[in-house]
């Protein structure tokens, strides 16, 4: 089969389209036939040891552990092991690989209980794959800063893959919604169902009203001490982004010094959360935002667009055409 692999880190150049070995699922595994996946930061992150710490997880001086990038897809099950009873050969899935990645390939195995679940009825290939990482990751957030009902809620980057499910997500629960992203994003995060936009060329998010009970960063990049002095006193500051030792550290001292509270971490991947983000979809509450889509052959230029971090919403490679 056909896969874009990397022998080294570096540049988006280093990835290269190749020939590899079509995967033979377990016996608790299903074989998907990969349609779409997307280009994301976690991808490109891998892809050039950014942090450096990555290493440890992929090989010091080269990728061992992940030699096919790719964290989330959306394909049809091609067949299943002996033990699989969640799904057929010929149903339609959207997927999370999580720390196996492997989606920039014409098939993928995984494990039936991992985060996979039916595609929505409602959503193409292409859309359906840019939800798993997202979606679940702004769910997952939104739920640790227990968002409630009229709760003031500002999510920062809310033109991202995270941002834009993070706004959609937070008026669903009933949030009073603050984006925060550029001025060529301003109206597509007002047509996510933002209540308010801040254009942070422009403004200050502490010029902005009253005090917020959940603050979102999905990019890592937020101002911190303005972050802290605009939420109220109990507030929660949520960094879905953050990957620098410095900031995380940070963090913990005024969760110790302070009641406001900051919190990191990361994601659980469950076909649960899946399933529940696949019902908003079908029921009309959620939708994907699509920037681009490239061939899976052109992985290298997708990588080289992400990488600038600008793109509104996700990025999609198209593996069969």
């Amino acid at each position: 089969m056909k896969a874009i692999v990397y022998e080294r880190y570096g540049p988006p150049d280093v990835l290269q389209l190749r020939e590899v070995a079509k995967p033979v699922p377990k016996e608790d595994e299903i074989l998907i036939q990969v349609y779409a996946a997307t280009a994301a930061a976690g991808d490109w992150r891998l892809r050039k040891a950014d942090p450096f710490l990555a290493r440890l997880f992929n090989g010091l001086l080269k990728p061992k552990r992940v030699p096919i990038l790719g964290f989330e897809l959306a394909g049809v099950v091609e067949a299943t092991g002996s033990k699989v009873t969640r799904f057929k050969s010929g149903d339609e899935v959207f997927a999370s690989c999580g720390l196996q990645f492997g989606a920039y390939a014409e098939y993928k195995c995984l494990p039936e209980t991992g985060s996979v679940t039916l595609k929505p009825a409602n959503m193409t290939f292409e859309e359906a794959a840019a939800v798993p990482v997202g979606a679940l990751t702004a769910l997952q957030f939104l739920r640790k800063g227990r968002i409630q009902r009229d709760h003031r809620v500002l999510v920062y980057g809310a033109s991202g893959s995270v941002g834009t499910y993070a706004v959609q997500l937070a008026k669903h629960f009933g949030a009073e919604v603050t984006g925060v992203c550029s001025t060529s994003n301003v109206e597509l995060v007002r047509s996510l169902g933002a209540d308010r936009v801040i254009d942070y060329t422009k403004d200050r998010i502490s010029d902005d009203g009253p005090a917020y009970d959940i603050i979102l960063d999905t990019v890592g990049k937020s101002p911190f001490q303005a972050c802290l002095k605009r939420l109220s006193p109990n507030g929660l500051y949520l960094q879905s982004a953050q990957v620098r030792l410095l900031p995380i550290v940070r963090g913990q001292w005024i969760n110790l010094t302070s009641s406001k509270k900051v919190i990191g971490g990361g994601v659980k991947e469950n076909p649960e959360d899946l399933l529940y983000l696949k019902e908003l979809i079908e029921a009309g509450e959620l939708r994907a935002v699509i920037d681009r889509r490239y061939p899976l052959e052109q992985a290298a230029e997708a990588h080289r667009y992400v990488e600038q971090g600008h793109k509104k919403g996700n990025v999609v490679l198209s593996v069969r055409q």
